[in-house]
Order: structure tokens, then sequence, then C-alpha cells
């Protein structure tokens, strides 16, 4: 019998052609069959250093996915980075994981004014700056963005909520507003005058604060002397914990409404006092791991048992752990989606493609929903209210 030689070649190509998934395996820099490599950019220090713990429990929880294999072979390499809340130095930071880190995409990097200064030059560069931690309404932007992406609920849209609640509860109330100023500050506050619409003759004081502030007690002191019996207060952890213990303590008593960034129990509520942060309103989307109400919910049940195993150090009295946990398993799904094709335009579709995801975090009734044309996964919120122990809900979910 006569044996025919086949040269080992042919052999390979015949091997590949016959198997798709190998030849539909497709990379861009900082993937590998083996690898997905992500970039972070987060305030560990500074005045925004309270949200140091959102990246930290991002990268236990990447710790816990490549513990259990990785996502689909492949293990997550996080490579994440200290601005200081400093747009110059955040800057510096994306450049350093965009062109040596040589990672595949930044994800959750933190702050508007940090992600504002990183924004053309992510999009120049055409690597995704997907889910960014900040509810600026511009991250909405696919037709003139279409690298990056939000992830929470729309700043303008919170704002909205709470002049409307005003509108329909207080309608003769007298409003003063303090500010971070800066593009997240003015963004909640157009919302809420968007909100007002014909009405905005209610705010009677807005003042503002830099980050760089030691302390905004000169501003509450402005606005308790205007007369006002409504506050809106637009702010970061830090600054409010300190304007909500010095309207307690210089007897100034309006209903105060805390946006949502600034109003975890742990970080602020705590810092300025349980009881003197009664009846603080702010929304939620996520479920409150704080709250009786979620003590025995299964998502709040399984982060819990996240947090003693593999963020020990982290505060469970601290929602911004939570909020971590919560976007990092929407990357994971994102990726999940991803399969073999870890290119920048394929991550950049994939969190484009999120339909109805049921996010175990998220409130009954909120779902992420992405498109080509909407960058914006979560759009929904519910009003709470602060009893002196633990928020309480008091309102339906609210949004689009």
């Amino acid at each position: 019998m006569k044996r025919m030689f086949v040269p080992a070649a042919f052999v390979v190509a015949a091997a590949l052609a016959a198997s798709p998934a190998l030849a539909q395996k497709k990379y861009d820099t900082g993937a590998s069959d083996k690898e997905i490599k992500i970039g972070n950019i987060n305030p560990y220090s500074g005045p925004a250093s309270a949200y140091g713990a959102i990246g930290k429990a991002i990268g236990a929880y990447f710790k816990k996915i490549n513990d259990e294999g990785g996502v689909n072979g492949r293990k997550i390499n996080f490579v994440s980075y200290d601005d200081g809340y400093s747009p110059p130095k955040a800057v510096e930071m994306a450049r350093k994981l965009v062109e040596q880190d040589e990672v595949l995409f930044i994800f959750q990097s933190l702050g508007t004014p940090s992600n504002s200064a990183i924004h053309k030059y992510m999009n120049a560069k055409k690597v995704p700056q997907l889910f960014v931690a900040t509810g600026a309404s511009k991250w909405n932007d696919p037709k003139n963005f279409p690298w990056t992406m939000g992830w929470q609920p729309n700043y303008q849209t919170e704002g909205t909520i709470y002049a409307q609640h005003i509108l329909k509860n207080s309608p003769n109330a007298k409003i003063g507003i303090l500010y971070q100023n800066d593009d997240y500050g003015k963004d909640v506050l157009q919302g809420f005058k968007n909100g007002l619409g014909a009405k905005t003759s209610m705010i009677v004081k807005e003042v503002t604060y830099e980050v760089s502030d030691p302390t905004v007690d000169s501003q509450m002191v402005q606005l308790q002397s205007s007369g006002a019996d409504t506050f809106i207060n637009i702010t970061t952890p830090k600054f409010a914990a300190m304007a909500v213990r010095k309207a307690y303590d210089s007897g100034w008593k309006p209903v105060q409404y805390l946006n949502n960034v600034g109003a975890a129990v742990g970080s602020v509520l705590v810092p300025a006092g349980l009881e003197k942060s009664a009846g603080v309103i702010t929304t939620r989307y996520l479920k409150d791991p704080t709250d009786k109400a979620f003590a025995n919910d299964p998502a709040v049940l399984e982060w819990t048992a996240f947090m003693k195993k593999y963020y020990p150090d982290g505060n469970l009295l601290d929602s911004n752990p939570f909020y971590g946990w919560a976007v990092a398993q929407t990357m994971v799904q994102v990726l999940k989606q991803c399969g073999d094709n870890l290119t920048r335009e394929n991550v950049m579709k994939q969190a484009a493609s999120l339909k109805d995801f049921a996010l175990p975090a998220l409130l009954p009734g909120i779902k992420i929903s992405t498109s080509a044309t909407d960058f914006a996964p979560i759009q929904a919120m519910q009003l709470i209210k602060f009893d002196g122990k633990q928020y309480q809900p008091f309102s339906e979910v609210m949004g689009n």
C-alpha cells in the first residue's frame, strides 16, 4: 500500500481551518490567550480619598474572578494608579496606562474633573474609557465620543428628581445650594434647575467650594443667613460630612437633599454624626448593605462574604465597596460577551450591547441596558431618607 506524504504545514493549516474558535481569536494591545490587562485611575489620596475603597473593591473582585479561573480562561491584570483627584495627574496616569503599561482599556476612572481631562485623549487614541465613575451627562455621547461610556445614573437626572420632589411637596420652599465648583457640581445643579423650570426663583442662594478648601464652614454660614429652609448639598464625601455636621451644629435645620455620590453612611454620615444626619434625603439605585431591609438579601449576603474573604480591611458600613463590586460584575459580563474577540472595538461593542442585564446589586425594577446610541446604562433611582440609623425608601423607582 502506497503511503501519501502530507507536509506538516498543511496539517497545521487544515487543523486551524477546522477550528473556528482558534481562527476567530482576535486581540489588541493588552489582551492575549492568558491575560486581559485593565487600567484604572482612582483617588487613593487627596480630598476624595473616600472613593479609594471603590478601586480596592474592584481589585479584590477581579482577584476573586482570577481565583475562579478568570474570564473565558484569561486572568485579569488590574493596574490601578492614584491621581489624588487631580486632573493633571489623571492625564499623566492615563498616558502611562495606555502608552507604557499598554492596557486594553481604562475602566472606572473616577471623578468628573479627572475623566474630563482625559476624555479627548482616550477617544483620539481609540482606547475605551469604560464605565467611568461619574454621573456627568456628557459620558452619554456616542456620536462624538464613541470610546467613552458612563455607568451610574446621570447627575442631571438626579438633580431633576430632587427638584420635582420639592415642587410637589414644598412649592414655597426657599432653596440654598452648595456645590463643588467643577463640571460635576455644575451638572447636578443644571439638572436641578431644569427640574425647577420656571420656578428657579425659589433659589435664594448659591455658593461654591473648591476641592482644595479646608472646610465649607463659611459657605454654610452664608446659606443659613440667606433664610433658606431647603438645602441642596452637591458635594463629595469629605465636604458632605462637613456640611451636614455644620448645619446641625449651627442650629440650621433645613430640609436637606444630599447628592448620591456624597451620601454613603460609612464614609459620610458616620463622620458627620448619625444623629446630625437624621432627615437627609438622597437617592439610590443600588441595594444598601447597611439597610436592615436587605440584611437577608442574596446579593448583600454574597457581597458580605466576598468582603470578608477578599477585602477584609474594607468597611461593611460603606457603600463604596458595594458600588465597586457591582460595577466590576458589569465589566466581567462585558468581557464574557467578548468571547475570544478582545479588540478595543469589540469591547465597546459589547458594552453597548447590554440588554436588561439584571445585576443582583441593583434595586428591584432597575436593569442595565445600552445600545449603540445609548451609553447610559442605569437611568432610574429611588428617593430615600435617613432616619438616624439607616435610610428608608419613600418613593417608587423614578427616572427613564
